[in-house]
Order: C-alpha cells, then structure tokens, then sequence
C-alpha cells in the first residue's frame, strides 16, 4: 500500500552506495537502474565558503555508487515486486490498524475518496518518512523548534560539477550535497534549519522557499555559485520535514520498521535510501528463512531483525550526528575545513564511516 502512485518524485539526496547495488542485484534490478543512473561517484568533495576539497570515495570491490530519481528507483522496485506476486494498491493511505486473532486488520481509503477498505494481514512493514505519523510504529513528535531540519531537493540541468564528484556543502544554517544523476541531471539536495530558513525567506522576499534558499546557499559556498550559478531548474523544488534524525523503534509483535521510519541519519552522509534498501533487505531476508509467522516466532524475529540493523546501520546514524554537530557552526566548519586541507584523506576516512564501504556480507545471497 503506497499513498502515492508511481513514479513520482520524492525529497532524497538519490545517491545508492556502492555496498547497496549488490541488494539491486540480488533483486533482479540493478542492470535497468545502472542503465540509466549517473556516472559512478569517485571522489567525495568538501565545499564550504570560498574552499573546496576533494578526495578519493572509498572502493567496495568493482562497485562505484551512483545516483538515480526516486521515480525510476521505485518504479523499478515496484514492479519487480510486482512480477514476484505482490497485490500493488495506489494511492491508498492506510488510516488505522488493530491486532486480530490471526494478525492485523489495516484499514485504508483511496486517496480522494472517503470509502474504507479493509486488507488482513500476518504481519505488517511500516515504511514511511521520519516526518509522517505512521500507524503502526510512530516516533513521538516533539514541539516545533528553531533547530528543526527541512529537506529541500531539485535537478539541475547544465551544471558545471566535476563528473564523479560527490560534495559535502555546508552553507550557514544548513548543508546539502550535489551528485550527478540520471539524464544528464545533478541533483542538489539541502536541509536548512526552521530558523534560519525564516530568516532567509524574509531576506528574499517574493520567491518561493526553494529559491531563496539556493541563492543564500550560492551567496555563502563558492562551490554551489560555481556549479549551478548557470544551471537551469528541471522542474519544481520539492520539500519535506521537519526530519528527525536517530534511532526508532524496529519491531513490535508482528510490526516491523524500515527505512526512515526504523533509523535516519542526518542527510550530510547521503546514507538515507541504501539505509532504506538495506535495512528492507535484512528485515526480509530474516523473515523469509524462518517461514513462522506465530507471535513468539515473530517477536524472536524482531529482536534479530533490531541487532541485525545496530550491527549494520548504527554507525552511519551515530556518525552522521557527530559530523552534524560539529560542523553545524560556522567556526566548526571553517575548523574541518583546515583540518582536511592538511589532511585531506580524512574526507575518505569520514566516508568510509558513514557507511560507504560496509557491506552486509553474509546476509547477501552467494553470487551477489
């Protein structure tokens, strides 16, 4: 069940690290996706006020990460899915859920109609962003605050960004990242903080959020002037948020979480959808070798599924907080900025960290 019909455009950085293209294969996916996907990403950059770095992105054997549209990504999915035997309804927004004898009863409508309809299920996967209010395993929300982060996300159709470069910006108030994709695209994608993105827009008035935000982006990193100071727009800005970066809840008696919806972190790292990916994998490859679907069963499953997610996934979140705040401030950013010029393999290093080059080894089929 997906509230939106594919494809469709969606909030996301599009970057797939290399570790996840073995999942794309073992899926049956990953030769359509590669054919239209940006050009592999070799070099991870750092861009923040008048400097710009670059090092070597860390090698996972002969695979390369590269970058692809939400839109061709999950219609790929979709229909791979498809062809394996799943029932696809879209656009139906599931409104509630309660336990039965044998499972779970989900209610759902059909988007722009009032009708109910009722599905019955074993179990259920809750995937959905860190800023939705699932109905199944949903984060407790916290008050609007000043240090709420907004996503912001569009394509770029002549920019002038090295191929193969994958950059870091950090601008005040908020950082993003710029990567080739598909159709001779570069997607920019940012998170600016609720205050800092008020201030902006009143600095800017009469343009839309997006805008404003890519000319205060463009004003303070001489790396995003450069790149897209005469790139064109493709198409419409795209927003989501507030994000909430950490660990969430991953399993409860027969409910499973992924993606977003399980762990975020903090967008800088461009982990977000080989998170999703991966941890959709874990969970499924998990629940498909047990074949027991009883409350006990599942609960065991769950707690597998929670360390098998902390061994794999934790340190990306734990890392990408830790960058965040510490680059955050304009004197933490300036400070990684000499750091890294004396020792730019550091850049390297910190990839490897956020998850770039850690594979899910034994949880891939042999031949993956």
């Amino acid at each position: 069940m997906e509230k939106a019909t594919f494809p469709r455009r969606k909030v996301c950085g599009e970057y797939i690290s290399a570790t996840t293209w073995p999942v794309l294969r073992a899926l049956g996916v990953a030769d359509e996706l590669a054919s239209r996907a940006g050009p592999p990403v070799r070099r991870v950059g750092f861009f923040t006020g008048k400097s710009t770095l670059e090092a070597p992105m860390p090698r996972f054997g002969d695979e390369w990460g590269r970058a692809i549209g939400r839109d061709l990504l999950d219609a790929a999915l979709l229909e791979r899915a498809r062809g394996a035997g799943a029932e696809v309804l879209q656009p139906f927004a599931v409104s509630a859920l309660r336990r039965s004898a044998d499972g779970f009863v989900v209610s759902m409508h059909e988007a722009g109609r009032g009708e109910e309809h009722e599905a019955h299920a074993r179990i259920v996967i809750d995937a959905h962003g860190s800023w939705e209010r699932g109905v199944a395993i949903a984060p407790t929300r916290a008050s609007a605050k000043a240090s709420d982060l907004f996503g912001f996300k569009a394509h770029f159709q002549g920019a002038r960004l090295a191929t193969g470069l994958m950059p870091l910006v950090l601008f005040p108030g908020g950082y993003g990242g710029m990567v080739h994709s598909d159709s001779g695209r570069v997607s920019f994608s940012c998170c600016i903080r609720r205050d800092a993105l008020a201030r902006i827009r009143s600095e800017h008035p009469g343009v839309g959020a997006g805008e404003a935000l890519l000319a205060h982006a463009m004003a303070s990193c001489r790396g995003v002037r450069e790149a897209l100071s005469s790139a064109t727009r493709d198409g419409l800005w795209l927003a989501a948020g507030p994000i909430h970066p950490g660990i969430h809840t991953h399993a409860d008696a027969g409910i499973f979480a992924v993606g977003n919806a399980a762990g975020e972190a903090h967008p800088l790292v461009a982990e977000g959808i080989s998170m999703a990916i991966q941890s959709s994998w874990l969970l499924c490859e998990g629940l498909a070798a047990r074949k027991d679907f009883s409350l006990r069963a599942l609960e065991a499953q769950g707690r597998e599924y929670e360390s098998r997610w902390r061994r794999h996934l934790s340190m990306r979140v734990h890392a990408a907080a830790l960058f965040a705040a510490f680059t955050a401030r304009p004197a933490g950013a300036a400070l990684s900025m000499q750091v890294l010029e004396r020792i730019p393999s550091l850049l390297t290093l910190g990839a490897r960290w956020s998850g770039k080059a850690h594979a899910l080894g034994a949880h891939l089929p042999r031949g993956a």
